[in-house]
């Protein structure tokens, strides 16, 4: 009679990421699977949600930056104020932004909250 799925894939299910063709392809695929089991489940209290982190300060993160800059014979640091330049608040997530997220939706909180794709972005899906 309870239970919490949550995925977390990118904004890419939103608005796909140039160059990122297969990426952004599996991600929306996960999403759909998640909003289908969704409505599956909730009759048995489980809830499936999917987060889509934005631009998060990871490692991952700074190997894409690192391999635009390369690629376009930029800095890093450019690369990243390109980036944050679409992001209505103006800086990089945290990982431990994501984690409040989750643990918020894994949350008995969270009971009445299925199906959801939720952007954590810093407002660029917001953009448009």
């Amino acid at each position: 009679g309870y239970g919490r799925i949550v995925n977390i894939t990118s904004t890419s299910v939103v608005t796909p990421i140039r160059g990122l063709g297969v990426s952004n392809t599996i991600r929306a695929a996960v999403a759909n699977w998640a909003r289908t089991l969704a409505v599956e489940l909730a009759p048995y209290g489980i809830t499936v949600n999917t987060v889509l982190p934005g631009f998060t300060r990871t490692a991952r993160l700074a190997a894409l930056f690192e391999g635009r800059a390369n690629r376009s014979g930029t800095s890093v640091q450019e690369v990243e104020a390109d980036a944050l330049r679409t992001v209505p608040m103006g800086r990089l997530g945290g990982p431990e932004e994501i984690a409040a997220v989750v643990a918020f939706l894994a949350s008995p909180a969270a009971g009445y909250l299925t199906g959801v794709n939720l952007p954590v972005d810093g407002g660029r899906l917001a953009l448009g």
